[in-house]
């Protein structure tokens, strides 16, 4: 089967998380723009993964990666970025989401923990209000902060 299979729409993952549900797994949200994938995005989704039954990534679509991150900054094409994280052994399914932070979907998915990077701490996770108040844990995982996209760039721009 293709990791393109485990790219699904925001409806998909929905259904599919009642069916998770209803066979009493748990469910961890990670999500970021991996636009440039490295080890410490792999780290981080391994530890994600060992969190909950299931792994959904939610990957920043082009749009959105573009409204962050400005449009200087290179971009690997939404859909290859979501097939080659799909492709993780960790990770359950992939979806793309267009707003700035992850909030709707933990609206909707509920899922028992959110997983946020090294680059974060508790405090300064966007979606850490939202989590609190529908009972989500916020998990930081991975290692820490020794591999980074900005870095990256840097080194290839020199």
């Amino acid at each position: 089967m293709s990791s393109a299979n485990n790219v699904v729409s925001r409806d998909e993952l929905l259904r599919r998380a009642a069916v998770w549900r209803a066979d009493g797994k748990t469910i961890a949200l990670a999500n970021g723009l991996f636009d440039i994938i490295h080890v410490g995005h792999l780290r981080y989704l391994e530890e994600a993964a060992t969190l909950a039954d299931v792994l959904v990534v939610a990957i920043n679509d082009d749009a959105s990666a573009r409204a962050l991150k400005g449009p200087d900054r290179p971009i690997v094409p939404q859909d290859e970025r979501a097939e080659l994280v799909a492709g993780f052994r960790c990770v359950t399914i992939v979806t793309l989401f267009g707003e700035a932070t992850v909030e709707g979907l933990l609206r909707t998915l509920l899922p028992s923990v959110h997983c946020k990077g090294t680059d974060y701490t508790a405090e300064t996770v966007p979606e850490r209000e939202t989590a609190r108040e529908l009972g989500i844990r916020v998990a930081i995982t991975g290692d820490p902060k020794t591999h980074a996209t900005r870095d990256l760039i840097k080194r290839i721009r020199t």
